[in-house]
């Protein structure tokens, strides 16, 4: 094979995926070779840069190139420039760098993260979103993290990534001493802070976050049970007392349609508070129930003279003020007394 059969003339990379990070660039045949004079093409959103065993030597943005010894002084330098008769042979990888911004990728805590609320004491909560990033710094990302592979994906760094986030969150919560309450309704404020911790490492890969998104903080289910109960408690404020009677009715009115129930509820234990509704209704009821009775056992008595209604065992009538006698009459069907002739008894009517 002649020497210009193994010329390679034009280097670039037309990016046919979505999550590609680096791509380096390989010749058809081992055989070829990279040539003085070749046409370099770097697109929007690359970066190529040239690696001579393993040393980073030159970096190209966006823009059309013509190789040569002019423009790769530290290829020249590094003496990667090699002559093959006429011919200047580049003996260096090229790697492509995409620069754009890799979207929605997914963060969240696999397990709970425990911070200190003023509201609840010590507590575990959960959090994900999402986040986007780019490169930033060609020369860091291909040092921290690429090594010699052909290509370098977002999933081949997207654990690592992921793991800072949640780190910083942590630490973030942590410094802030935001309650879960103000963090819940403020997740847009808290997001930017996380983001400001999140940035300095990944400066530290040569990449940069561009946008950080909470979209969910979740709490225990006790947790979350307990912040319903006290919504539901403000909502009712100074109603206590009206919700507390109607629970109390309701329960009555399930255990008349399902009688047992009441016994089974106590019988277990279940809730003191069912228990002590339950039987202070009972007892008022108990109680409207004998006084009734009282009232309607309670004699009456009433004026000799005018027939007023008088307290029993009044001296004096208030309205006429006749002394009263002691009353031998009483009606022979309910006891009651009635007043001397009368033809009727007043109470239940019976004739006299």
């Amino acid at each position: 094979m002649g020497l210009r059969s193994q010329m390679w003339k034009v280097v670039d990379w037309r990016d046919d995926t979505n999550d590609t990070l680096v791509h380096r660039f390989a010749m058809p045949n081992e055989k070829w070779e990279i040539m003085s004079g070749s046409k370099l093409t770097v697109r929007e959103s690359q970066v190529a840069v040239f690696v001579n065993k393993g040393q980073i030597a030159d970096v190209f943005g966006p823009g059309q190139y013509t190789l040569g010894t002019g423009n790769l002084p530290l290829l020249s330098g590094m003496r990667s420039l090699l002559y093959q008769g006429r011919e200047v042979v580049i003996k260096s990888d090229v790697y492509f760098i995409n620069t754009k911004q890799f979207t929605d990728q997914r963060w969240g805590t696999q397990n709970p993260v425990l911070m200190r609320d003023s509201d609840f004491g010590m507590i575990r909560l959960k959090a994900y979103g999402t986040y986007a990033f780019k490169v930033s710094d060609a020369g860091k990302l291909l040092k921290e993290l690429f090594g010699t592979n052909s290509t370098f994906t977002t999933s081949d760094i997207n654990n690592h990534l992921k793991s800072l986030i949640v780190s910083q969150l942590s630490d973030t919560i942590a410094e802030s001493k935001v309650g879960v309450l103000d963090m819940a309704a403020n997740l847009q404020e808290f997001g930017e802070k996380v983001t400001k911790h999140v940035q300095d490492k990944f400066n530290e890969l040569g990449l940069a976050i561009t946008t950080f998104i909470i979209e969910n903080v979740s709490l225990p289910e006790a947790v979350e049970k307990a912040l319903d109960e006290r919504t539901q408690l403000g909502i009712l404020g100074d109603k206590m007392g009206t919700y507390t009677q109607k629970k109390a009715a309701d329960a009555l009115g399930d255990a008349a349609k399902n009688q047992g129930t009441v016994g089974t509820f106590m019988g277990v234990g279940m809730g003191q508070m069912f228990g002590g509704a339950n039987a202070t209704t009972f007892s008022n009821i108990a109680n409207a129930k004998d006084a009734v009775e009282e009232k309607k056992e309670a004699p009456k008595s009433f004026c000799t003279q005018c027939g007023t209604q008088i307290a029993a065992g009044a001296k004096f009538c208030p309205e006429c003020g006749s002394k009263q006698a002691a009353s031998k009459n009483k009606c022979p069907q309910c006891g009651t007394e009635v007043a001397p002739g009368k033809k009727f008894c007043h109470n239940c009517g019976t004739k006299l």
